[in-house]
């Protein structure tokens, strides 16, 4: 139980810091594992449920240039994927859909 409640304030912790970011860096755009918030936006269709859409063409070349391996290690934490809107097991899904090579252990 405790290591649930220390993986949510370190995911709470997380977004705060992101948000908070953004508030005062003005122009500079928050980044999530090399997505931006734009890149983020185009696939959401595809990872939110209860209806996900079919990944677009944007959606896939965004992913291309994302860290998998770090997308990867939010797979089992759905508190922060959760507050983004994302649901963990449509975004684990998503690089095969999109025809890449998911990282070993993922």
């Amino acid at each position: 139980m405790e290591i649930i409640k220390g993986r949510k304030l370190v995911a709470l912790l997380f977004l705060f810091i992101a948000l908070a970011a953004s508030m005062f860096e003005g122009s500079r755009a928050i980044t999530f594992c090399n997505m931006s918030e734009d890149d983020l936006e185009t696939c959401k269709p595809a990872v939110t449920a209860p209806n996900p859409a079919d990944p677009t063409q944007q959606c896939c070349k965004a992913l291309s240039g994302a860290d998998l391996a770090c997308l990867c290690s939010y797979k089992n934490n759905s508190f922060a994927l959760g507050a983004l809107g994302i649901d963990p097991d449509l975004a684990m899904a998503l690089p095969a859909k999109c025809n890449l090579t998911t990282p070993s252990g993922c």
